[in-house]
């Protein structure tokens, strides 16, 4: 897809990866919807980009999503991309895990994306397809203890992203899945419950903006997973780069803290992720 002139909606806009990536779709041109929880922080970064909009949203409340795609519908004209950024972490042992939370968690993170994606596909069938960027982890591709919650909710974001791309293609809708690490935001500030893990914090954090490229190459080409790495790249499941091999690595690492891999073998599967709910 082309994203000048797109009508681009990102949630989670306030801070951090949101707020990266609307001002690389505003730097190419795109005409930006910001949505999240914090009206002054939506309203600030919408003074910075020409032609922005903040609507004030919270994405896990019924009808504020289609409040949101009918504001923009009313001053654009229709919805071209949606980034369903807005998530939240939950890093606690099985054993302490609260189901309060991870229900919490389970509707930030994977009901109210498929939440936004019903709510944008009315105006992308009008206008011939659209582009859907959903932001997973890569907590999703391995398993850290502490994390079972959390990347429970990343893997069923993927498992809808994948079965939508496959429904929605004959309308022209790509559905593609981004998966960044520890990210320096305020993600790990923002946690439902728990605290980050020891290991991450000897992991070097990758900027906001490299996620934002990646979403950039996602929306461009419709790739079906996008990894976060320097630069970002396209993965296939499965394949020597994808979820196989790095699923294989954990048997062998089960020893070795995440702050421990050997040099050269930095992958997103070695990392955490990702960005505070707006």
């Amino acid at each position: 897809m082309k994203i000048d002139r797109s009508v681009c909606i990102v949630t989670g806009a306030s801070s951090g990866i949101g707020a990266a990536t609307a001002r690389q779709l505003a730097g190419l041109g795109a005409r930006v919807v910001l949505a999240a929880r914090r009206t002054d922080r939506l309203e600030a970064l919408a003074r910075e980009l020409p032609g922005a909009v903040a609507v004030t949203t919270d994405v896990t409340v019924d009808g504020e999503f289609e409040h949101l795609v009918a504001e923009t519908v009313d001053r654009f004209g229709g919805v071209d991309v949606l980034v369903n950024n807005a998530g939240q972490g939950l890093h606690v042992p099985l054993e302490q895990l609260d189901p309060v939370d991870l229900r919490a968690v389970f509707e930030l993170n994977v009901v109210a994306p498929l939440r936004g994606m019903q709510a944008v596909l009315p105006s992308m069938r009008s206008t011939g397809g659209g582009a859907v960027v959903n932001v997973s982890s890569a907590t999703s591709l391995r398993v850290f203890p502490g994390l079972g919650g959390y990347s429970a909710t990343k893997a069923a974001l993927n498992m809808l992203s994948q079965v939508a791309r496959i429904e929605l293609a004959d309308a022209g809708v790509t559905v593609s899945v981004v998966y960044p690490s520890v990210t320096a935001t305020e993600f790990h500030q923002h946690l439902r419950a728990g605290r980050i893990l020891a290991g991450a914090r000897t992991i070097p954090l990758d900027p906001p903006e490299l996620v934002g490229q990646a979403i950039m190459l996602a929306i461009r080409t419709g790739e079906a997973h996008v990894l976060v790495s320097d630069p970002p790249r396209p993965i296939v499941p499965g394949d020597a780069e994808g979820w196989g091999a790095l699923l294989a690595r954990q048997s062998s690492e089960a020893g070795r803290s995440p702050g421990d891999t050997p040099s050269g073998e930095r992958t997103a599967a070695t990392r955490l992720t990702e960005e505070p709910r707006g």
